[in-house]
């Protein structure tokens, strides 16, 4: 998974009403010093979370709004800049070979930019994972 990335997980969570594993789209933000991918999962529930500003670190769900990317992600998108743990590099590999993670599009670099430094500024972003966003910012815009 490499920064600016859009993955599809086909077995992220189990649906409370069928019992069935549910797929979910995932955004690579940024590595750590420990090769552990920072990402957030995408929604296509607004719940509150305005398209204009596309960043929104307001109450109830905060988000940075993507618009209608294509590529299976038919219907308005957010990222959900609510916490997730890092992913670990060793585990997403493993995903990728057994084809239950896969990977669908990258983000163009004006938007990926926008929900970095969104992201980064997030009430619950940890100190470390602003730290490797900012990071990552950097050295994109500087390519």
């Amino acid at each position: 998974m490499k920064p600016g990335e859009i993955h599809r997980h086909e077995a992220f969570y189990r649906s409370p009403e069928t019992g069935a594993m549910e797929p979910k789209y995932l955004l690579a933000l940024a590595r750590t010093p420990g090769d552990d991918i920072v990402a957030r999962l995408l929604t296509s529930r607004a719940h509150a979370r305005p398209e204009n500003p596309r960043c929104f670190h307001g109450f109830p769900y905060p988000g940075f709004y993507l618009g209608v990317l294509g590529s299976g992600l038919n219907q308005k998108s957010w990222v959900d800049l609510r916490y997730l743990d890092d992913l670990d590099s060793a585990d997403v590999l493993r995903l990728h070979k057994k084809g239950v993670l896969v990977s669908v599009m990258a983000l163009d670099a004006e938007l990926f930019w926008g929900a970095l430094d969104c992201a980064a500024a997030a009430p619950d972003t940890t100190v470390l994972q602003e730290r490797c966003m900012r990071d990552q910012l950097a050295k994109t815009r500087s390519r």
